[in-house]
């Protein structure tokens, strides 16, 4: 093997190029099991940003069958939450252009069976047999005020008649489950202030001839226990998860009485924002599958119903993906993957214990020699607490940098807040380190999948724990001699921009920095914010003028005058979440002091990035920046960006 080349980090040339990161995947999303076939979504950012339904049956290949002109997505809760479903072999989905709900028979062309007047978002959608009807969670953007309500309704498959309401009243609903002699429903419910990691409400009723509910009972749940995933089992009982021992475990009830079903200091779950995601399921009348998280590290294992015995289903994939596991008589369906993986659609035989691939996110592959392999790295950080990062150090065999010289490194934090990173394959995570950086990804307090005591380390303390965490694993990191502690940057998107602007106008720990659709203003945000986050800012900062200081001393556009590091923007120009008024203050004052800043907008994008090009440029963007400031010159051919105060 060649000697290899000296080079300075940053300027490594590498074989993983922003085409790879930016177009060559797709993103796999929510599976659906009907009969011996299988069901999921992808997103194409190589086609906007489209999402699409696909079918494998039996032994089969993967046939895309949403025609062109239609994209599968619902905006339910902004988030999005299960935006369609299946019954016998009929797809009915929402599009994500106009909202309505379509029932598509595979070969004829998708008709609309919701109305077209008025804002209507549908999600969570389940299908009811006996009565031929679709139970799903509307939510109804009222025409001319600026009420919002979310409620539980029917649809009829035909499209004859509206949606019927059948619950209504809470804030906000999701789960809705229907039992197998489609005689009782269970949902899931909360009210504002609690976000449905805070506290929700598990409610049962009975279903009447006339498709009415009679009899609701709360079966568990309050304003400090979140319940999620209601499933009726194969015994009558009704299954659930709950964090109520502080790990969000598996729970039953049956003849009133709720038991423990799978206790293990792991999560079953994630982060609940997309609401709708699976996490287990059952293959028998005897078992289910499940998944659960500990410490970054996902585990599949199989339960018996009458002994509770746990089997582990061992299998390399031991990242879940975007959470979602389906199962069925002898299989489970699920998104799993590991570092050196991508993220895939495997079907495990349950039986023969084979494990099949049915689709992957990617099918770029990365020689060995260039392939950064995370590290879990645990912490100190504020009041003798311990938080939680994967560090990926360089890696590209073909380069060694000057000697004595010490990379830069790149901090992320993910948004949500309350969501989190996994160790999982990433082309955008590999560009950086095959071409000299480290990159440390940041469980901060208050992510998900640690417990409920870590999450609740962030109430009343986003902009503090957070921040704090993020800059102790810098210096964690700078303190053993593993990076550069003169180039350190911090990188963010949505609440994770919030982290990254905070960091650098409170903390001097960094070089520079990146707000991807980042909030600066938190009073502002209350202005514009949407009804699922409009309370949120209450449990992160406080109630609200109560705390009105506390919402001043930590935005940033109120500490603009103390960041003295560069800082790149990107916002979509049709983000409803954080909108792009956030940015341009932000950029505008940092411009007007002096300090070298860009700002890049994306018309037709909205809260996260979808489009390949889009990626492709904020990328580049990114690493361009950094290297004007890092004082190396990049191996590849960059578009430049103009760097205010810094360009003549």
């Amino acid at each position: 093997m060649a000697s290899p080349r000296i080079a300075p980090y940053g300027a490594w040339s590498s074989p993983v190029t922003l085409d790879m990161a930016a177009g060559e995947t797709i993103q796999l999303g929510r599976i659906e099991l009907d009969g011996p076939d299988t069901y999921w979504v992808e997103i194409r950012p190589a086609e906007e940003g489209r999402g699409l339904v696909m079918k494998r049956g039996p032994g089969g290949s993967a046939v895309e069958v949403t025609p062109p002109g239609f994209s599968v997505g619902t905006t339910l809760h902004e988030y999005g939450a299960r935006g369609y479903t299946v019954h016998d072999g009929v797809v009915f989905f929402s599009n994500f252009a106009d909202q309505r709900v379509y029932r598509h028979r595979i070969g004829e062309d998708p008709v609309p069976i919701t109305p077209e007047e008025g804002d209507l978002r549908f999600g969570s959608k389940v299908f009811d047999p006996v009565r031929n009807r679709i139970i799903c969670v509307c939510e109804n953007h009222l025409r001319g005020g600026e009420e919002v309500l979310n409620e539980i309704v029917a649809i009829d498959p035909e499209g004859r008649s509206d949606p019927a309401v059948l619950v209504t009243d809470n804030d906000f609903y999701s789960w809705p489950a229907v039992n197998a002699a489609c005689d009782r429903l269970a949902w899931v419910s909360w009210d504002q202030p609690n976000m449905p990691w805070d506290g929700t409400e598990l409610w049962v009723a009975g279903i009447a001839a006339d498709g009415s509910l009679v009899d609701p009972v709360m079966v568990a749940g309050g304003v400090d226990e979140t319940v999620l995933q209601p499933e009726w089992g194969p015994d009558g009982a009704l299954y659930f998860i709950s964090d109520r021992t502080d790990w969000a475990n598996v729970y039953r009830w049956l003849d009133g009485e709720v038991t423990p079903v799978l206790q293990v200091e792991g999560e079953v779950s994630k982060a609940n924002w997309w609401v709708g995601m699976s996490s287990y399921g059952f293959d028998s009348d005897e078992s289910l599958v499940c998944c659960y998280v500990q410490r970054g590290v996902w585990r599949l294992v199989r339960l018996g119903l009458s002994d509770l015995r746990v089997t582990p289903l061992d299998n390399p994939y031991w990242v879940m993906g975007h959470g979602d596991l389906q199962a069925a008589p002898g299989r489970v369906v699920f998104t799993g993957g590991s570092p050196t993986r991508p993220i895939s659609l495997l079907e495990l035989d349950l039986e023969e214990g084979s494990l099949d691939v049915l689709r992957v996110e990617t099918e770029t592959e990365i020689p060995p020699e260039c392939l950064s392999v995370p590290i879990a790295v645990e912490f100190p950080t504020e009041n003798g607490l311990t938080a939680h990062a994967f560090y990926y150090a360089p890696k590209n065999d073909a380069f060694a940098a000057p000697e004595g010289e010490r990379p830069p490194m790149l901090v992320t934090c993910h948004g949500g807040p309350h969501e989190a990173t996994t160790p999982e394959f990433s082309l955008s995570i590999q560009y950086w380190t095959s071409r000299g950086f480290a990159l440390l990804d940041v469980n901060y307090g208050g992510s998900a999948g640690f417990g409920r005591d870590y999450r609740e380390r962030l109430i009343g303390e986003w902009g503090v724990v957070d921040v704090n965490d993020c800059v102790n694993a810098a210096l964690f990191l700078i303190e053993r001699g593993e990076v550069d502690g003169q180039r350190i940057a911090i990188s963010g998107g949505s609440a994770g921009g919030y982290t990254a602007l905070s960091a650098m106008a409170f903390r001097d720990v960094f070089s520079a920095g990146a707000s991807y659709f980042g909030v600066s203003d938190l009073e502002a945000l209350l202005n514009s914010i949407h009804k699922f986050d409009a309370t949120s800012l209450v449990g992160l900062v406080g109630p609200y003028p109560l705390y009105r200081k506390r919402y001043s001393e930590r935005s940033p556009i109120n500490a603009a005058d103390w960041v003295s590091c560069p800082v790149i923007f990107f916002q979509g120009l049709d983000d409803t979440i954080v909108p792009p008024e956030q940015s341009e203050a932000m950029f505008d004052a940092l411009k007007s002091q002096g300090v070298p800043t860009t700002y890049i907008t994306f018309p037709g994008e909205g809260h996260g990035f979808r489009q390949a090009q889009t990626i492709r440029r904020t990328l580049e963007a990114e690493f361009y920046f950094y290297s004007r400031l890092f004082g190396f010159t990049s191996a590849d051919d960059l578009t430049p960006v103009r760097i205010e105060n810094l360009d003549g």
